[in-house]
């Protein structure tokens, strides 16, 4: 059977190049994210199939990777059911509460979590789209106050900054002013979902397009048209206090949109970097585990979201058997790369880089003392590369600049 030297669709083979990228904005994430307390974790690729297909990863449940049980388990199989146990993670969330409720009293509380991982999912590739690509969250867990949310955004935000990225917009929602416009259009709360997933496709269909889903969803006319009517000011710039006015004052907390409202104002206030705030009733977020506060970076010229996350207070309680409130924010870690890659960004680089090119057939006496020469330069903080010098020095050195090599020394088996 002839071996097949490209790798599976959606899946990478990465460069140099490319690895130099990915290991600096892997190490600016670290940093940042590191200033503002978040503590390191891992957790392993394979999980549980019980926990992968527990309902709380939406449309993600269906992409799994599922793993075929091993040995006789696997030949005493009887029905579909019985022939896995365990999958690839589709998302860090999923784990992060079963690896909390695991290690919860080993923890502090609030626990800041920082998780950067590769996770999988059976979908169909497309430019940043993939099969097999890195996540990076940062999640406060133990908190019920909005704190968490002030954090998560001051973080991702300073975090963008840093990269370079600037005239973002962070857009910014609650799921329970979703259930409270749902409620007083009268639709059945069992339905809710089903009404949010429509919803969710306004900027790809339009207002038309959601009403017409809606209805032939089978919902009732007067309440499709009532609840698309309240969208008809979506986009006006409008506070979330002002765009629910007193439309949802027998069914909206005020102090959602207290909460809202300090949100907003503290994130601006420690703002360090060009990006706008935004209310919008149309975010969703497809994940069913939200339950509070939502939100989403939206760059512009870039079709999608950079980063998103949000408030889920009950997915942790699934594993540990009490309610743990949580709230995450994720960067879109291949899109940032993919991004930045277009517009050639360059990494800033102060090193010193110096390649030492040795002539084969170098003494070993001379070979002795070019190695202590690169341990002296090496110790100083110089990156020394040392490699056989070849036929066509030219076309060696050229490539060697390429990857920021500026300095070189030859070493010669003879002294002329």
């Amino acid at each position: 059977m002839k071996c097949i030297k490209t790798p599976m669709k959606g899946m990478n083979d990465y460069l140099p190049g490319d690895m130099r990228l990915r290991e600096y904005v892997i190490g600016q994430i670290k940093s940042t994210y590191g200033s503002y307390g978040f503590c390191p974790i891992e957790t392993p690729c394979v999980e549980h199939i019980e926990n992968l297909t527990s309902k709380q990863g939406g449309e993600n449940e269906k992409l799994i990777f599922k793993i075929l049980k091993r040995g006789e388990k696997l030949a005493g199989a009887e029905s579909q059911q019985d022939l896995c146990d365990s999958g690839l993670r589709y998302d860090l969330t999923m784990p992060l509460s079963r690896y909390y409720a695991n290690n919860m009293a080993q923890l502090p509380s609030p626990f800041k979590a920082l998780q950067i991982g590769n996770v999988w999912r059976a979908d169909r590739p497309q430019k940043g789209r993939f099969r097999q690509f890195t996540q990076c969250d940062i999640d406060i867990l133990g908190d019920a106050t909005n704190l968490a949310e002030i954090e998560l955004m001051g973080a991702t935000t300073t975090m963008l900054c840093k990269l370079g990225f600037t005239g973002f917009t962070v857009r910014v929602n609650d799921r329970q002013i979703l259930k409270a416009m749902a409620q007083a259009c009268q639709f059945e709360e069992a339905d809710f979902d089903k009404v949010f997933i429509i919803l969710d496709k306004m900027d790809k269909i339009g207002l038309e397009g959601v009403k017409k889903e809606l209805l032939d969803a089978g919902f009732a006319q007067e309440s499709v048209e009532k609840y698309v009517a309240w969208f008809e000011r979506a986009g006006q710039g409008l506070s979330a206090r002002e765009f629910c006015g007193e439309g949802l004052a027998d069914v909206l907390d005020p102090k959602v949109l207290d909460g809202l409202d300090e949100i907003l104002s503290c994130v601006q206030a420690g703002a360090s970097g060009d990006f706008k705030l935004a209310f919008d009733p149309t975010l969703v977020r497809g994940m069913s585990y939200y339950t509070g506060t939502i939100f989403e970076v939206e760059l512009p010229g870039f079709s999608g979201s950079i980063a998103g996350g949000g408030r889920y207070d009950e997915m942790v309680g699934h594993f540990c058997g009490q309610k743990v409130c949580a709230c995450g924010f994720s960067i879109g870690f291949e899109r940032i790369i993919t991004i930045l890659k277009d517009q050639g960004y360059q990494i800033p680089d102060d090193t010193r880089k110096v390649a030492f090119l040795a002539e084969n057939g170098l003494s070993a006496e001379k070979k002795v003392a070019m190695f202590q020469e690169a341990a002296a330069l090496r110790a100083e903080g110089v990156q020394v590369m040392v490699t056989t010098r070849a036929k066509n020095a030219k076309h060696q050195k050229e490539t060697l600049r390429g990857q920021g090599y500026e300095e070189f020394k030859e070493f010669f088996r003879r002294e002329d």
